[in-house]
């Protein structure tokens, strides 16, 4: 099989003009037999008005020797790549004695249960939060009414955070094992759109995530894996022995202490009990850098006609996006982040009296605004030194002035651009209406960032209205805080995926800081759970036999 990139096709081609220029491209005469399979489309909009749909497509021809050898040195035309998964071992005879442990059911642990499931290995998936329909309920709570359950909210219960946001399902990471196609079947065969697995840029939408993560928990327990939820680890049992330190246990919040020597920790961002507890008990863990800042909010037509001109509308082009990167004079770095088309800005926080914001949207992407996150890189030594934890009270300190800006119920400081932009704090806002729940105060944004952040985004909003046409209007709505872009912290991992100096810990995922995004952290479960297999059918062909 073939593999053909940059076919270019107009916006409103019809289907059989991708055959043609198939054919075009590569001189086959109508008679020779051809079978297309779409890898990949998306679309090119640099030239406003213009837009052109890009395909790559895999192709099953006759004489594929001489094909490619008549188009040698051309890079568009090659040999397919094989993205069929296959697992690293086959599943034991008998069950193991061992169980694997994995903590957290978010998109990176779901993935690691569901691998270690299908290889017979029959994991234990602790959850602190809850089961993913509760979840909803509790969250809409601190929505609706300001009322905030800590142990399930936006950050903690089942699903993890990814689910309540765009559903965005690509990413920037070298992925030469193609775990990030097992990842999209999996997605697919839990109820997710086919065409997931070809559009250039996938999402799911936060409803359609709460019925596949339901989806793959019954899937996950048909394979003999446990769910147990309300359940959070608390402690970690460690013995020291010749080879150095091991995991022998984790205690949980229930009282009981589970035995067991593989666990894969794949926190989130967010637990930020659960790194303090494993800072005091040991496990190495490093200061990384991450972003902070503001969601920005436009109605999604301003978007739209910016990003598209003309064909602003165009029902094969659904709701524009954007992506945006200013380098500040103070030497910071500006850009949009986890940009939500036709979405809102919810509360994210999970701690009390803090506020912090996230976007979401639904799988039509159809609400009044488009939103972003607009946020400045910051780094350990400049501006968080004092140890691996110092990152978390950093967000703290921003979380908390944010709450007091808010008025200390869960509403969020709101400010017009305009007004940022002339350094007054806002008294009111205009045309642009914020879609924060539980509601916006309006307020100065600069009484809840540190100066530095303040300065440069000042200076990138103009940049950026630069490149995106109304884009620093003064009736755009800033709302704050943005603070967990990534986790603050790294936990390192050897050769084996292990904590460098716990052996049987496997730190995993966006909390860990191995992953930045839904579908990252799945192929980092992918990845970890490989780990864990290998390990135990290691030690379990060493077994004498019975």
């Amino acid at each position: 099989m073939l593999r053909l990139t940059e076919l270019k096709l107009p916006l409103d081609h019809p289907p059989e003009a991708l055959e043609a220029a198939i054919r075009a491209r590569l001189g086959l005469k109508s008679e020779a037999r051809l079978a297309i399979q779409v890898a990949r489309r998306g679309y090119d909009a640099r030239r406003r008005g213009r837009i052109a749909f890009v395909y790559t497509v895999d192709l099953d021809t006759d004489d594929e020797a001489g094909l490619l050898a008549a188009h040698a040195g051309a890079a568009d035309l090659s040999i397919a790549p094989d993205t069929t998964y296959r697992f690293v071992a086959p599943p034991p005879e008998r069950p193991l004695d061992e169980r694997p442990v994995v903590v957290g059911a978010g998109p990176c642990g779901v993935m690691a249960a569901l691998i270690l499931a299908q290889m017979g290995l029959r994991p234990i998936v602790l959850e602190r939060g809850r089961v993913v329909r509760q979840r909803t309920v509790d969250t809409f709570a601190l929505w609706r009414r300001g009322e905030l359950t800590p142990e399930s909210n936006v950050q903690f219960g089942e699903g993890g955070a990814g689910t309540f946001s765009d559903g965005k399902l690509y990413s920037q990471i070298k992925d030469p094992n193609h775990y990030g196609r097992k990842v999209l079947v999996e997605f697919v065969a839990a109820g997710a759109p086919e065409e997931i697995l070809t559009v250039s840029k996938p999402h799911i939408g936060t409803f359609r995530l709460v019925s596949m993560v339901e989806h793959m928990r019954g899937e996950i327990e048909r394979l003999g894996g446990e769910y147990r939820f309300g359940t959070r680890m608390d402690d970690v049992v460690i013995e020291e022995g010749p080879d150095g330190r091991r995991l022998a246990g984790l205690v949980l919040s229930d009282g009981n202490t589970l035995a067991t020597r593989h666990a894969i920790l794949a926190l989130g961002h967010s637990a930020r009990d659960s790194f303090e507890m494993l800072h005091a008990r040991g496990v190495a863990m490093v200061a990384k850098p991450f972003s902070v800042g503001v969601r920005i909010e436009h109605p999604q037509g301003w978007i739209d006609r910016a990003r598209f001109g003309s064909q602003a509308g165009h029902p094969a082009l659904g709701a524009a996006d954007y992506k945006l990167v200013h380098h500040a004079a103070n030497g910071r770095s500006v850009y949009s982040f986890c940009m939500c088309p036709g979405g809102t800005v919810v509360a994210a926080t999970s701690e009390p009296e803090r506020v912090v914001t996230n976007g979401m949207s639904q799988y039509s992407r159809a609400e009044r605004n488009a939103n972003a996150g607009i946020v400045v890189g910051i780094d350990p030594e400049r501006d968080y030194p004092g140890g691996p934890l110092a990152g978390i009270a950093f967000q703290r300190a921003l979380e908390s002035a944010a709450f007091a800006a808010g008025g200390g119920d869960y509403r969020a400081p709101a400010q017009r651009v305009g007004d940022f932009l002339a350094g007054r704090a806002s008294t009111s806002l205009g045309a642009v209406l914020p879609s924060y729940k539980p509601g916006v105060t309006p307020a100065d944004l600069a009484a809840c960032l540190p100066d530095f952040v303040v300065a440069a985004i000042r200076e990138a909003l103009p940049a950026f209205g630069r490149q995106l046409p109304g884009f620093d209007h003064e009736d755009a709505v800033m709302t704050g805080v943005e603070t967990r872009t990534s986790s603050p912290l790294r936990l390192p991992r050897g050769a084996t995926l292990q904590s460098v100096n716990t052996a049987g810990l496997y730190p995993a995922g966006e909390g860990a800081g191995y992953a930045g995004g839904i579908l990252s952290a799945g192929v980092d479960g992918i990845r970890v759970a490989e780990a864990v297999a290998r390990s135990l059918l290691t030690a379990e062909s060493a077994r004498p036999a019975a």
